[in-house]
């Protein structure tokens, strides 16, 4: 490359650097303040709005409630992927909005919920709002060539056919739409409709479209809702959660890079710009598709700046080998960003099918930290293998030339991993039986063999209305832990209710002593007026559908990495190594929330989801490299075998550890700086990162190994 042509595209780039970074700091500033320029944050990191439906249907059973919860869930995911729906009392369904200040808004676009009805010319109902899969507004062309506005319907399949009995026999007649008593269209049959989909046209605007597609999709819940009362609410989290982990993150950022410098000379400087540039570059993304981020989105970047970081080690461990082996410092790092490339590429599309599948089937938080984990991987794909390569060669083109520049790969004694193999096994066993045999002990005493949060199980909701207003860190640091105490449990969430002086406490489960004994506290230390404190049971806000949808998304995404590897590698046995190494993580996760007794609430899902992403990466690395090492050889003896797997391990050890290191570390001072439900989540995530380390240095190859010489074509070589 040319020096002037070097000196251009450094200048871009830096420029883009101070540009992304001036941006972003825009967009932070002003972030949860209502300004313009802001990312939209989720209910415990910003607050929302909070609205209380009264169950109209009398005699609703358990199974029409859970049914209502979560289609109405679905509705709202229109509006925010992080809000969340859980019932309160024996008859009422609590809607949570984040990032929204004005209920009115929400109420008059959202509806009230009632019964949806679909008539005959005779009046006679055919088909209710549970038989409509889903209704949009659109537009089409007229006959004139004008744009007219409709509203698009999509029904189940049990109904299409129904559907398409009654339009057959109605021709130019109106089948009416009632919502609520109150005939809301009256649209005339033009043909036949059979397929299932069907279009309502003749709207005056797109408005009415909407508003109409708005009341055909509420009106297909299981129970008819009316209105009680709507409220905007606080941070669980308040502004401290956020300035703390936005701290956390700018040092880990300023450790990771001098890190980075310190190990790798030039080619770090290379890695730190790109670095910046990728955060940079997600938060701009995040803010730009209005993606809600609350902390297990905060999650899926956390996890795209270990994997940016990655792709970087991968390239430099290569092109330290070229050097090593004697190529010149341009040709060695040509080859290097060639032979990285398949184990990045792999890597990172396994973590994007979790991702996809995971903003496919998922809902609430599992969709949110989805749609930032994506968009990690794909942002830390374009600044690896462009912006890194683009620098690295213009440092070059400007004249830093000499190899002591890049550094050079040791000549490293290969480690015996496969001799110790049962070693390794014992270990993960035994740290994964500890596990189960804690859950045993818990649930033999009582206390359940994992510690459900309220989002899995349920509470009580308390409201007091204090004489003055108190700050959220007032309330966590004075008054929680009083409440504490008497729930003899740390699993309490706190909401301010906006514009009084009203605070939401949310603990588990409380008996009349005890709920007695929670009016005391703010009785007698705050002069609270009893009278005004109010208490009702709420069912949890992760409902078990949600919980399925999440089991049944990591399942098709696990089968789907499966075949993805088989593919890719030919071999079943590095697919089904893999998976196992996966579920390997995911049980030692598992088992320190058993034994540590750390609370498992949302923040467990995307712990789980995190480790599942982060870990197929790391695995698929060293395959990568055991595929290159046997390439060409079509049958080998054992010890052979065993010597690939051993020299790959090692081959790939530095980018392990170093990956596994930097992650480590931004996790860790979001740990020490965090608030407490921070800490629930990062030190199990500590664990995963550690557990990934483990399986994917001794546990994932020796697995193959063993696949491999006792279900493959091993012998001597001809």
């Amino acid at each position: 490359m040319k020096k002037n042509k070097s000196v251009a595209i450094l200048a871009v780039v830096l420029a883009a650097v101070v540009l992304l970074c001036y941006y972003a700091s825009i967009i932070l500033s002003s972030t949860g303040k209502g300004e313009d320029k802001n990312i939209s944050l989720g209910l415990d990191l910003a607050g929302g709005v909070s609205i209380t439906y009264q169950v109209v249907t009398e005699g609703a059973t358990s199974e029409q409630m859970s049914d209502t919860i979560y289609k109405l869930q679905k509705r709202i995911e229109a509006y925010s992927t992080e809000a969340s729906v859980y019932q309160s009392g024996d008859d009422r369904i609590c809607v949570e909005i984040p990032g929204v200040t004005d209920a009115n808004d929400i109420l008059e676009d959202l509806g009230t919920p009632g019964s949806l009805q679909f008539c005959d010319p005779d009046g006679n109902v055919f088909m209710t709002g549970e038989d409509v899969a889903s209704a949009q507004a659109g537009t089409y062309k007229d006959n004139t060539g004008n744009t007219a506005y409709c509203v698009d319907l999509v029904l189940t399949d049990d109904a299409a056919e129904k559907f398409s009995e009654i339009t057959g026999a109605n021709i130019g007649k109106n089948l009416p739409i009632i919502y609520d008593g109150e005939v809301i269209s009256n649209p005339v049959v033009q043909s036949q409709i059979s397929g299932g989909t069907a279009q309502i046209t003749g709207m005056a605007d797109y408005d009415e479209a909407s508003r109409l597609a708005s009341q055909i999709r509420i009106g297909s819940l299981s129970l008819e809702l009316s209105e009680l009362e709507s409220q905007v609410v606080g941070a669980q989290l308040g502004g401290e959660a956020m300035t703390s982990a936005l701290k956390a993150a700018l040092i880990g950022l300023a450790l990771i890079v001098i890190f980075m410098i310190a190990y790798y000379w030039m080619l770090g400087v290379a890695a730190s710009i790109a670095l910046v540039i990728y955060s940079t570059l997600t938060i701009a993304v995040i803010y730009w598709f209005d993606i809600t981020l609350t902390l297990p989105g905060i999650a899926g970047i956390i996890l795209g700046i270990g994997m940016a970081v990655d792709a970087n080690v991968v390239i430099y461990g290569r092109i330290r080998e070229e050097i090593a082996s004697g190529k010149s410092v341009y040709n060695a790092m040509r080859d290097g960003f060639k032979k990285a490339t398949s184990a990045i590429v792999d890597g990172n599309v396994t973590t994007l099918i979790v991702a996809a599948i995971l903003a496919w089937k998922g809902s609430g938080t599992v969709k949110g930290f989805a749609y930032t984990l994506a968009i990690g991987i794909i942002v830390s794909l374009f600044t690896a293998l462009f912006v890194t390569r683009y620098v690295v060669y213009s440092f070059y083109g400007i004249g830093v030339k000499d190899e002591k520049f890049y550094g050079k790969a040791k000549n490293l004694k290969t480690i015996s991993f496969t001799k110790r193999r049962a070693v390794f096994y014992g270990i993960g066993l035994a740290c994964i039986a500890a596990g189960f045999i804690g859950m045993g002990v818990h649930s033999a005493q009582g206390d359940g063999a994992l510690n459900l949060s309220l989002e899995f199980v349920g509470g009580t909701s308390n409201t007091v209305y204090f004489n003055e207003e108190y700050t959220l860190e007032q309330i966590d640091s004075e008054m929680v832990p009083l409440v504490m105490e008497v729930t003899g449990d740390s699993d309490v969430y706190v909401q301010k209710v906006a514009d009084s002086t009203g605070v939401i406490f949310k603990t588990r489960n409380l008996n009349l002593e005890e709920r007695e004994a929670f009016n005391k506290i703010f009785v007698d230390n705050y002069g609270v007026d009893e009278s005004t404190i109010s208490s009702q049971s709420i069912s949890s806000t992760i409902s078990s559908e949600m919980t399925s949808d999440a089991v049944v998304a990591v399942i098709i995404a696990v089968i789907l990495i499966m075949i993805y590897i088989a593919f890719r590698f030919q071999d079943f046995r590095f697919a089904s190594a893999a998976v196992i190494a996966l579920l390997h993580d995911i049980l030692l996760v598992l088992a320190s929330y058993a034994l540590v007794r750390i609370t498992v609430g949302s923040t467990f899902i995307a712990v789980m989801l995190t480790i599942l992403g982060y870990s197929i990466n790391d695995t698929i690395v060293v395959f990568d490299r055991v595929r290159e090492n046997i390439h060409n050889r079509a049958r080998v003896s054992k010890k052979e075998l065993a010597e690939i797997s051993d020299m790959s391990i090692t081959q790939t050890l530095s980018r392990s550890v170093n990956t596994s290191v930097t992650t480590f570390v931004m996790v860790l001072l979001l740990y020490i700086m965090g608030v407490a439900s921070i800490k629930d989540f990062s030190l199990p995530l500590m664990v995963g990162i550690v557990a990934g380390l483990f399986s994917s240095v001794c546990i994932s190859t020796n697995l193959w190994f063993d696949m491999k010489t006792r279900f493959g074509k091993v012998g001597k070589k001809k």
